[in-house]
C-alpha cells in the first residue's frame, strides 16, 4: 500500500495554486475542469511522479467548519518537509509569507508554520 494523493482544504484554487507553485516550489501537475472547481494538483519538483497534492475546493460546509477551526487553534492541516528550515523561513519571509512560528526545535526535528493565505497553517519540518 502507498500514498500517491493526499489534499489540502482550500478557500480559493486559483490562489492556492499561486501560493504553493510561485511561493513553496511546487509544481502544477493536474489541471482539470470539473464545473465549477477543477481537479487540480502540484507536486514537488523534486520528485515530479511522487506524492500529489490536491488543491481541494472547499464547497462542503463541514469541511469549511473544521478547517476555521484548526486555523483559529493554530493547528497545521499538514507537514511538508525541507533540508533546511532555517533557510526556508528566511527565503519565504522575504517573499512576505506569514509565520505563526518561527524556527523551533522540538526534540529531533526543527520546525515553523506558516499561513498558506488560504485558510491553513502549514508546518515545515527538518529532520535533525
Amino acid at each position: 500500500m502507498k500514498i500517491k494523493l493526499t489534499s489540502v482544504m482550500v478557500d480559493d484554487q486559483a490562489k492556492a495554486l499561486a501560493f504553493y507553485t510561485t511561493i513553496l516550489g511546487f509544481v502544477k501537475k493536474t489541471d482539470i475542469p470539473m464545473g465549477e472547481h477543477k481537479w487540480l494538483t502540484v507536486v514537488s519538483k523534486d520528485e515530479q511522479d511522487g506524492v500529489e497534492l490536491l488543491l481541494e475546493p472547499m464547497s462542503f460546509a463541514p469541511a469549511q467548519t473544521y478547517q476555521k477551526a484548526l486555523f483559529d487553534a493554530g493547528i497545521p492541516l499538514t507537514m511538508f518537509t525541507v533540508g533546511d528550515v532555517d533557510k526556508e523561513y528566511e527565503r519565504l519571509t522575504t517573499l512576505g509569507v506569514s509565520f505563526s512560528m518561527p524556527p523551533t526545535q522540538m526534540g529531533p526535528v526543527k520546525l515553523v508554520v506558516l499561513d498558506d493565505t488560504c485558510g491553513n497553517h502549514i508546518q515545515l519540518v527538518q529532520m535533525l
